[in-house]
């Protein structure tokens, strides 16, 4: 085995987090305010012949109205098909969201109250006279996820019922006493789909499509779930290790009932964050209860509402989630107080481009009005976000870079692989060997963050908890569709 080059701080800190944020500026443009908007298209480029995604299609939110909608890179490779806006993709556990909203407005109705328990309507479920639709839809129920891999297994190819899902994963001990711990569990949207079946009626489909497609004209939403995109959508992709894309398998039936099941075009999906802006749907106390924090029993916060992230960065408040089934990756950032929001849809499983370009043009779209000074992160401007305190548990967003994320991402198989060599990529350094990328990541990860370790939520949970499933008290567990990483001061252990 080569040796492994260890980066000085210096070197390494401007190299890996210019690779993971930094922004092209916009040159050339006439006038005292160009348009923060202009390097949309150079960014977008970058982040895909980085990451390998064959394509992305983007929309933009400013001042509450869609500005932005285009397609990039090619949606079919073996057609060379280019990609278009009209193209609909999966957003994967985006559809999270508008589960837990079909919840809020039976809520509204008076048909339910989210302090219901499950006993109500599925009282074979484990204790289910004590777990809430609160916390079934904010994961903080204890319900073991049927679906943690980064992965299509055998199995999940063959169809499959929400009964049968329930009997296999709702009707064992829970994983932890509810409203004590949060777990990014699937098997939670599950039953909270059932819930409002049984409640209203209808199928949640139907029921999504009165009273907010429609409304909304998000006329391209298609459930995934029953069939496949078509011939004129993009091709599922995925990679092994460094290789090519190739074509992904597709779900079984059933397996993404209520939790990931909806396809659309970007420009739909923003047509919804502009709903969440205007608060145009729901109530206005519905829209307070999804995107305010839930804290455990504890006191301790989450950064999960009802079926979103809830968080900030650089000042803005965002509430956002991300999304992943075979073949796809999505991300939806809404930045309700600044009235923007950005969605990115890609066809590429096991990447962090969607995540890379979201992050990219909402710098673009919330720099200040000076002249677009503010539109790019140049060196001196990554070594004073290094300066600036750490706190133990977060990550300033400047820091957050491709090696981290790879770190609480896939435990198995070739996806951890190609995940880890992404992020060195980003470092400027490919190892192919897994030993190779394992020791750089944890030599750039210091470089980076020198007074603090950054350890993998599950590698934790285990050396705390004695094998446990990845969940540690306080510390939210990872999501399949965003990796979870918390800091710990050097020499400290929980």
């Amino acid at each position: 085995m080569g040796a492994v080059p260890r980066f000085p701080l210096r070197i390494a800190l401007p190299l890996v987090l210019a690779a993971a944020v930094a922004v092209p500026r916009a040159t050339g443009q006439d006038g005292p305010h160009p348009d923060p908007l202009a390097g949309v298209d150079s960014a977008v480029a970058d982040v895909l012949t980085r990451t390998g995604a064959p394509s992305a299609s983007v929309a933009v939110v400013r001042d509450g109205e869609i500005v932005l909608a285009r397609a990039y890179g090619t949606a079919r490779l073996d057609a060379s098909l280019p990609a278009k806006p009209e193209m609909r993709y999966s957003v994967g556990s985006i559809s999270k969201q508008f589960t837990a909203a079909a919840v809020l407005l039976l809520a509204e109705e008076g048909k339910l109250s989210l302090d219901d328990r499950l006993v109500r309507w599925l009282p074979e479920l484990t204790r289910s006279r004590e777990v809430t639709l609160r916390q079934l839809l904010s994961m903080t129920s204890g319900y073991q996820d049927f679906w943690p891999q980064d992965y299509v297994m055998p199995m999940m190819l063959e169809p499959v019922s929400a009964a049968l899902i329930l009997d296999r994963w709702a009707k064992k001990p829970l994983d932890f006493e509810p409203g004590t711990k949060w777990q990014y569990s699937n098997t939670n949207y599950v039953i909270a789909g059932l819930v409002v079946e049984r409640t209203c009626g209808l199928p949640l489909l139907d029921l999504l499509g009165r009273r907010i497609f429609a409304p909304l004209h998000m006329t391209t939403v298609t459930d995934t779930d029953q069939a496949p995109l078509g011939a004129v959508d993009p091709e599922r992709y995925l990679r092994f290790a460094l290789g090519p894309p190739r074509p992904a398998p597709k779900e079984g039936k059933g397996w993404l009932y209520a939790a990931g099941e909806l396809a659309m075009t970007a420009r739909d999906l923003a047509a919804w964050d502009v709903s969440m802006i205007n608060r145009s749907v729901l109530q206005p106390g519905s829209y307070r209860q999804m995107e305010t924090e839930v804290q455990l029993a504890s006191g301790v916060g989450t950064r999960y509402g009802l079926g979103v992230r809830v968080g900030a960065t650089d000042g803005h408040r965002l509430i956002s989630h991300g999304g992943e089934v075979s073949g796809f990756t999505a991300q939806n950032n809404v930045y309700p107080d600044d009235r923007a929001a950005v969605a990115v849809l890609t066809n590429l499983d096991a990447t962090t481009a969607a995540e890379q370009i979201a992050t990219l043009v909402a710098r673009l779209l919330l720099a200040p009005s000076d002249g677009g000074a503010a539109a790019g992160a140049g060196e001196d401007d990554l070594r004073g976000a290094a300066a600036r305190p750490h706190r133990p548990g977060a990550l300033h967003r400047e820091r957050k870079c491709l090696l981290l994320r790879a770190g609480a991402r896939g435990l198995q198989g070739q996806p951890r692989t190609a995940r880890r060599a992404e992020g060195v990529h980003a470092a400027g350094e490919v190892a192919a060997r897994r030993d190779d990328v394992r020791a750089l990541s944890r030599r750039v990860r210091e470089a980076v963050c020198p007074r603090f370790h950054v350890h993998d939520a599950r590698r934790q949970a285990r050396a705390v908890h004695g094998g446990s499933r990845g969940v540690t008290p306080g510390v939210p567990a990872r999501s399949r569709s965003s990796a979870v990483c918390y800091l710990e001061k050097r020499g400290t252990r929980r």
